[in-house]
Formats: structure tokens, C-alpha cells, sequence
């Protein structure tokens, strides 16, 4: 569906978008998905590179990105810097979207100090910190959408991934506890939950892994980066004006 044939509550003509991790398989779909519905999208990652061809690739199909911003989540210093420059170029933020996150996967008692530090610094640490920095711009707008990256693991648990679950559970609970605190601000809070998708994080899964997961799958099969961002679409578009504090699982029944 083009964005003309759209309804005009679905519709992000010249919203603000921030969105991290752009250059991952998720977030170069959400980026061209958001990009379709006319949203002015600023594209956040550490690779210059990859975030150059993104650009690049969304002006192919006339449908250019409003920036980029080029900085390490692992570097707090870094990532103030480029928030306050992002607030002194565009003035105003109307979505966040916190899609960067790493999936490391290790039994208990082979986990590290420096692997802990790194999963809870991406998934947890610079979602809240993008997240503080976003409520303080929507408060002063009178309005506003942060969407966050959980997991459906984040609910449910899975063995091997006790590290990745608990950052992404803490995601769920920052998300419920914000939208709680900032609904009176009229700045909206939700959250999406992934299943099985087909992306980085999955692509190193061995084939009979693979089998295993699907074969618990109720539709039988893995998920889309695109059926994901359509959700997370939705949530920042007017259609969802009076959801928040939500956490959408998007996993074709894998928990039901």
C-alpha cells in the first residue's frame, strides 16, 4: 500500500523519527516502512558506512532519510554528544524508536563479566538513556511516541539466553513504568515483542535449531523484519493515539 492510499490516522507526514540501530536487519525495515508512510527519519548506528548506503538505498525510491547520526551505544559520552546535537538540528523529536540490541546466547556459568556489561550497556542502559533523553523533549512538545525493541524471550525465558532475556524483561518493565509516568505528559510508551524473526540475530542458528524453534511456531514459520516494523508503524501513527504501555508480541503463535 502506497502512502497516498493510506488512512490519514496511519499516515507520519513529517514526524520526527529517531531511530537506533537503523543499519540491522530490523531497523533498515522499519526504516523503509516509516520512510513509505512520511516519516522524516534521522538513522542512528555506529557503522558511517552502513548508515550512508541506508540513506542512500531510501533515495533510490524517493523517499529520503533527514539525517544521520553516527555513534557507539557503548559510549555514553558519545551518544550524549550526538543526542544534543540531534536536539540542536531538529528541534523536536515526535518518535523514538529503540531498535539497536545484541543477542548473545550462553549457558549459565559461562557468561562474562565483559559479555554482561556489553548486553545489559546496548539492550537496557542506552534505551533508557535514549529514552530520558526523549521524555524531556516530548514533555516540553506536550506530546509524543517512544517505541522499545523487547523480545518475546523477555516474557517466556529460554534456556541458554538468560542474559538476553533479563535485559529484555527490564526493557518491558522500563517500558510499562514510563508510559505510567508520562501518559499525563501525553507522550505515549509501548513496546514490541519479537519472536523468531529472520534477521542477524537469527542467521547464525544451526538448521536443526532452526526446525526445532519453527516446529513450536504456531503459523509454522519464522517472522519478517517487515511484519515487524508494520506493527511498531502502527504504534506511532495516530491509529494507536490511546494505547500505551503496551507489549505487542509479534511471534505467529509461538506463545499463546
Amino acid at each position: 500500500m502506497t502512502q497516498g492510499l493510506l488512512p490519514l490516522s496511519l499516515n507520519l507526514d513529517g514526524r520526527i523519527v529517531l531511530l537506533t540501530g537503523a543499519t540491522g536487519g530490523l531497523g533498515a525495515a522499519i526504516a523503509h516502512i516509516l520512510a513509505t508512510r512520511g516519516a522524516q527519519l534521522v538513522l542512528a548506528g555506529r557503522n558511517g558506512d552502513a548508515l550512508a548506503h541506508l540513506q542512500a538505498t531510501l533515495a533510490a525510491h524517493n523517499i529520503p532519510a533527514l539525517g544521520t547520526l553516527i555513534y557507539d551505544l557503548q559510549d555514553d559520552k558519545a551518544s550524549s554528544a550526538a543526542l544534543q546535537d540531534f536536539a540542536r538540528q531538529y528541534k523536536r523529536l515526535d518518535v523514538l524508536i529503540n531498535a539497536a540490541g545484541i543477542m548473545i546466547d550462553a549457558p549459565l556459568g559461562m557468561i562474562g563479566s565483559a559479555t554482561i556489561q556489553q548486553s545489559l550497556q546496548i539492550n537496557l542502559t542506552a534505551t533508557l538513556n535514549h529514552m530520558q533523553y526523549a521524555a524531556r523533549l516530548m514533555t516540553r512538545q506536550g506530546a509524543g511516541c517512544i517505541i522499545n525493541i523487547a523480545s518475546i524471550v523477555g516474557i517466556t525465558g529460554s534456556a541458554n539466553q538468560v542474559l538476553y532475556a533479563a535485559s529484555k524483561s527490564a526493557v518491558i518493565g522500563a517500558t510499562k513504568s514510563a508510559a505510567k509516568e508520562l501518559a499525563p505528559k501525553g507522550i505515549r510508551v509501548n513496546a514490541v515483542a519479537p519472536g523468531f524473526i529472520d534477521t542477524a540475530l537469527t542467521a547464525a542458528y544451526k538448521p536443526e535449531q532452526r526446525e526445532r524453534i519453527i516446529a513450536n511456531i504456531g503459523m509454522g514459520r519464522a517472522g519478517t523484519p517487515e511484519e515487524v516494523a508494520e506493527v511498531i508503524a502502527f504504534l506511532a501513527s495516530d491509529a494507536s493515539r490511546y494505547i500505551t504501555g503496551q507489549v505487542i508480541g509479534i511471534d505467529g503463535g509461538m506463545v499463546l
